[in-house]
């Protein structure tokens, strides 16, 4: 069987990293993380050619409670986090985006503002990297801050994760539970979109709640995308996406990417290891049926969630698409799956720009990482 190369919508591994502050960070990963799910050794076992990369910032404070510990339990409701400092929120991304850049220094990957570009990487097996953000705390409401982070590559951005922002309302972490909870866009999430919109930036609904999703639907005129979410109608956790939802996305030539944490893919919404790879082929059975095969990828969350052991972490993900063939799907709908869709979605969304390929005048001094 030969070895698909996958593109994937969403890692942690930036947040992972810049959370190791007594671990060279480019080093280890470029020589193996064995506390981790990306790396160059695994990437290059498992077909992994590279994807969304996110920034996001760690909650404040001491934790109060074991999130992936309480969503073993049958029902949970995660309290959602405080709206977060801005000033934190931009430092902390600065250090992460400091240590995206440091990676492609060292020559593991290749940050792309095209699809092109990503299309080139993957065919010389070279890491292809989106700078994602994972929530909109680091940017101000006047989003001044978002055109600077677009100068230095930014091309995919959320305006939310689980807490608030200036912008939009996240869904906690709730099982069972609609994806319709709280309001919908502030005023500077509507500016938000639009200004997305004119830049060619990616808006990712995932973690967005119902009424913001359906806000950005009335709203963008760019494709829905949900970068990491899973079928709502066979795991009803607050995180996914109901089928009217997918509709819409399917509508508007959008995409959804497959989360591989296990209390978005099982029907008991309990965050196990031991979730069978039949569950994931279930959510994109539905997925596909409901969308279309041109609409559905991949959504990972590497390092940010319990995925299903029989994977375990990118050198493991033949066993997904060795799955898929024994399940019946053809090369053809594989490779759209692995990439091909994604290849598809981005550029559609992004606007050609007069630079580089590579973002330009990126101050070295801001993107200096910590380790």
């Amino acid at each position: 069987m030969s070895q698909y190369t996958v593109f994937d919508g969403h890692n942690d591994v930036l947040a992972r990293l810049f959370m190791d502050q007594d671990r060279d960070g480019v080093a280890a990963f470029r020589d193996g993380r064995p506390d981790g799910h990306v790396d160059g050794p695994k990437a290059s076992a498992g077909g992994f050619g590279g994807g969304f990369f996110a920034v996001w910032i760690p909650p404040q404070g001491k934790k109060t409670s074991d999130p992936k510990g309480e969503m073993k339990k049958a029902k949970y409701d995660l309290p959602v986090s405080p709206a977060m400092d801005k000033s934190h929120a931009f430092n902390v991304a600065m250090d992460q985006i400091g240590i995206l850049y440091a990676l492609e220094e060292a020559g593991q990957l290749t940050i792309c503002t095209t699809a092109k570009t990503i299309e080139r990487c993957l065919a010389a097996g070279k890491m292809a990297a989106i700078f994602h953000m994972e929530g909109a705390e680091a940017i101000d409401a006047d989003l001044e801050a978002l055109d600077y982070f677009f100068s230095i590559g930014l091309r995919s951005l959320g305006p939310v994760w689980a807490r608030p922002t200036a912008f939009a309302h996240g869904v906690p972490f709730r099982f069972p539970s609609s994806p319709d909870i709280g309001p919908g866009l502030t005023e500077a999430g509507f500016r938000l979109v639009a200004r997305c919109n004119e830049l060619g930036v990616l808006i990712d609904l995932s973690h967005l709640n119902e009424k913001g999703f359906w806000d950005v639907a009335k709203t963008s005129d760019a494709p829905l995308v949900a970068t990491h979410s899973n079928a709502h109608a066979l795991c009803p956790h607050a995180r996914n996406l109901t089928d009217k939802q997918l509709d819409a996305i399917a509508e508007s030539g959008g995409m959804v990417g497959l989360n591989f944490a296990g209390a978005f893919l099982r029907a008991d919404g309990r965050m196990r290891s031991d979730t069978p790879l039949a569950d994931m082929l279930a959510h994109l059975d539905h997925m596909i049926e409901r969308m279309g095969e041109d609409c559905v990828a991949l959504g990972s969350d590497f390092d940010g969630a319990l995925v299903p052991q029989a994977i375990g972490d990118v050198s493991g993900l033949p066993a997904l698409t060795k799955a898929m063939e024994a399940h019946g799907y053809g090369s053809d709908l594989i490779e759209k799956i692995c990439h091909g869709n994604w290849l598809r979605v981005l550029d559609a969304t992004w606007k050609a720009q007069p630079v580089s390929e590579s973002p330009a005048n990126v101050g070295a001094e801001r993107l200096t990482p910590h380790h």
